[in-house]
């Protein structure tokens, strides 16, 4: 597994997102904050009075910085996947397709999810953080994957020692699960595996 260093750019589903996306959202945020201001302040320098247009565009200007602020929020609240439990997690997945560290958004509200796997009809994920049912977020995945045309067994799992057995069940019987599946490659990402697609969707639908 490659290192990586901290100026790295990191993809949603890998471990590290969380943390990186925080010290990204903060710089963007300050960086369209800074830009309103700077023409705030060169407009008073050079008209002598905060009454002008350029004070006009300036505030105008700050809207975008406002909902990028949202943004910062919402990761802010978000505590990143522990370094052990990923290097744990991951000397289980071999050949599997998976995602980490991910916050799935409903209207209801968001659920973390340390691991994703995905293996033929098999959606496998682990919350080492959830304390209710985790039906809730099983429905949702499985509803949004069956509007896209894959028809799947959404698990959610709480207990770490069953969720890596289960990823080493869908290793040892990997080509017997997805034996048989017909799928038709989409158009838009003709590079993406059928499980890719999956999890592109359920990175859709993500933080």
């Amino acid at each position: 597994m490659t290192e990586r260093t901290e100026d790295m750019k990191v993809q949603k589903g890998e471990f590290g997102y969380i943390r990186w996306q925080k010290k990204r959202r903060i710089l963007v945020t300050l960086g369209l904050f800074l830009l309103p201001l700077a023409a705030f302040i060169a407009g008073v320098l050079v008209t002598g009075t905060r009454n002008n247009l350029i004070t006009v565009i300036a505030v105008v200007g700050c809207l975008p910085a406002c909902r990028s602020m949202v943004g910062v929020i919402m990761m802010w609240m978000q505590q990143p996947m522990e370094e052990t439990l990923y290097r744990e997690i991951r000397q289980h997945q071999k050949d599997l397709t998976m995602a980490y560290e991910l916050v799935v958004t409903t209207y209801e509200k968001n659920a973390f999810l340390d691991a994703v796997a995905i293996c033929g009809n098999k959606v496998a994920a682990y919350s080492s953080r959830m304390k209710e049912s985790p039906e809730f977020i099983e429905q949702h995945i499985r509803k949004i994957l069956k509007q896209n045309g894959f028809k799947t067994e959404v698990k959610v799992f709480k207990e770490k020692r069953t969720y890596l057995d289960r990823l080493d069940h869908l290793n040892a019987h990997k080509e017997e699960l997805e034996r048989d599946i017909k799928f038709t490659p989409d158009e838009r990402y003709p590079e993406l595996s059928r499980d890719e697609l999956i999890r592109h969707l359920i990175l859709a639908i993500s933080l």
